[in-house]
């Protein structure tokens, strides 16, 4: 089965516009063939102080930005598997970027499953997959709702999806070889383990760990 496809959401609890793509979140977020993570970045906690906003999101978003000769970054914003952007509050062009991924030739074969107080990873290599990988591991927050009491949105409450809370590195997989890692869970948090290309690049897998 093909891997799922990867939507990573910058957004901001600061920004006027966003409130409608934290909304569609929760559609994608139940979605088989979808996994939605949202990266609230902190570049707008000048207007209110996003509770889930971390530098590490938006140095993120910057990378995605550099990656791809863009000057600015912007909130909503949706980037596909790492290859596409869009703007996050049209659902429709949203969908359309995610039918042509999920048609896109799997490069990677990936499994991801609990065991004991571990996540246990493993994958492989197919035609067209790049020699060297990240092996990137988030954490997240299913849902919240969160009062909002400042800036272009206040007064009101807002329920966000899949809120990542920490994103690491775990390591490099050189594909010429099987994978296999063990990661320590550290808490029954869901996870998402992400097989990406170095720079920002292309997402080649990614897998939900419940």
């Amino acid at each position: 089965m093909k891997p799922p496809v990867l939507v990573e959401l910058f957004t901001s609890q600061g920004c006027s516009s966003c409130p409608p793509a934290d909304l569609f979140m929760h559609e994608l977020a139940a979605r088989d063939d979808v996994i939605a993570l949202a990266f609230h970045v902190d570049y707008w906690d000048y207007l209110f102080d996003d509770v889930f906003g971390k530098p590490a999101h938006t140095e993120r978003q910057y990378g995605y930005a550099n990656t791809g000769g863009r000057r600015m970054v912007y909130t909503p914003q949706m980037i596909i598997n790492g290859r596409d952007e869009i703007v996050g509050n049209r659902p429709e062009d949203v969908k359309q970027l995610i039918t042509r991924s999920l048609s896109a030739p799997q490069t990677v074969s990936l499994a991801a499953e609990r065991s004991g107080g571990d996540i246990v990873i493993n994958a492989q290599a197919l035609t067209g997959a790049t020699r060297s990988l990240l092996v990137q591991v988030v954490r997240f927050i299913p849902r919240q709702t969160v009062a909002i009491n400042g800036g272009e949105n206040s007064g009101h409450e807002f329920t966000y999806a899949n809120i990542v809370t920490d994103i690491q590195e775990i390591g490099r997989w050189q594909t010429g070889s099987p994978l296999s890692l063990r990661v320590a869970t550290q808490g029954s948090a869901p996870m998402v383990v992400i097989l990406q290309r170095p720079g920002f690049g292309p997402v080649e897998a990614a897998a939900l760990v419940h």
